[in-house]
């Protein structure tokens, strides 16, 4: 099993299927790019309800990253070529859209749930430091340069 990332650009609109259990799944095809300007195709298959909605939403050509479980193949082109593919069965889908909300989000602060205590976790880095929920300090981290 081969757990990756893809990102590349929808070929066709993803569609909703249903099968023989009556359960509902999204295919869709992605191209993407590889190093040497050619492109590969990924076919992938999405059960998650949030990843297919996120799917769904989307049309030909919109930009889209998935992350799953991919399966190498061959297919035959119509003159007789062979060309690699992938199949991936995704868990989660990142669209543009996706990581603006995430970084709004993490932008925003939020109030403590009752009944326990909040994990802290990192909203942001300003001017060397990184504040945290669930407390009303700062911790230092200048020599930290990852930006959420």
């Amino acid at each position: 099993m081969i757990d990756g990332l893809i990102a590349g650009r929808l070929y066709g609109k993803p569609t909703e299927r249903r099968g023989q259990s009556d359960k509902a799944f999204v295919v869709a095809k992605i191209r993407v790019a590889t190093v040497d300007g050619e492109s590969l195709f990924v076919n992938a298959i999405v059960f998650s309800d949030s990843a297919k909605a996120a799917l769904l939403t989307l049309d030909d050509g919109d930009s889209v990253s998935l992350s799953g479980t991919l399966t190498p193949k061959v297919w035959t082109d119509k003159n007789g070529e062979v060309k690699p593919a992938l199949d991936m069965t995704a868990h989660a889908v990142l669209t543009a859209y996706h990581v603006k909300r995430k970084r709004d989000a993490l932008a925003q602060p939020s109030s403590p749930k009752s009944g326990g205590e909040e994990r802290p976790f990192a909203t942001g880095k300003r001017n060397g430091t990184r504040a945290f929920h669930g407390d009303s300090s700062s911790t230092s981290l200048a020599d930290d340069d990852l930006d959420f």
